[in-house]
């Protein structure tokens, strides 16, 4: 089982991208549970969703205090909010920045780092700094727990305008495709 915290502000999506990722994740045959979490729930402030996926049905329904991957969709919310709370040893975390993994400050029980300069291709595709879907990409390649097509077709099941559709499916394949993967110091292909 592995358990997901999404990081964002509001306005940026994280419940949306969330929903998506539980849709793909259900598509590929998983067990998904999908936990939205409702705060302030203004525009910018700090937002948090989490998911629960297995290959197994998901008997616990309790909140999850130890997320193994961590996903920030904002590199600002990590100044409000301690991303990297209740991870685990060998944690994995997927994040928006346009920082190299080298140049980051990250606590020493990280396993895995995904960086993605994902408000650069937001900025690119919706003239925006909207990076949810964007994440999801970087979070396929992180993990390897969804697949890009089915990412894709979770979107297509969203009630996004033609354009809108065509816009996400073309960040989750950036997102995907611009997202470079650290394990334990060692860089990864990209």
């Amino acid at each position: 089982m592995h358990e997901v915290r999404l990081h964002g502000r509001g306005g940026q999506g994280a419940v949306l991208a969330s929903a998506i990722l539980a849709a793909a994740l259900v598509e590929e045959g998983r067990h998904v549970m999908a936990i939205p979490a409702f705060g302030f729930e203004r525009r910018g402030a700090p937002v948090v969703a989490f998911l629960r996926l297995s290959d197994t049905e998901i008997r616990r329904v309790t909140n999850i205090y130890a997320p193994d991957i961590v996903v920030v969709i904002d590199p600002t919310v990590a100044r409000a909010v301690d991303v990297y709370a209740g991870m685990p040893m060998g944690g994995t975390l997927v994040m928006a920045t346009s920082k190299h993994a080298d140049e980051l400050v990250l606590p020493p029980h990280l396993g895995k780092v995904a960086v993605c300069n994902a408000i650069h291709i937001a900025m690119d595709i919706f003239k925006r700094q909207i990076t949810n879907t964007i994440m999801l990409g970087a979070f396929a390649k992180a993990t390897g727990l969804v697949s890009v097509a089915s990412l894709e077709h979770a979107l297509a099941e969203t009630d996004f305008r033609d354009a809108g559709l065509r816009q996400n499916i073309e960040a989750v394949r950036r997102g995907y495709e611009e997202t470079t993967v650290v394990t334990l110091g060692k860089e990864q292909a990209a």
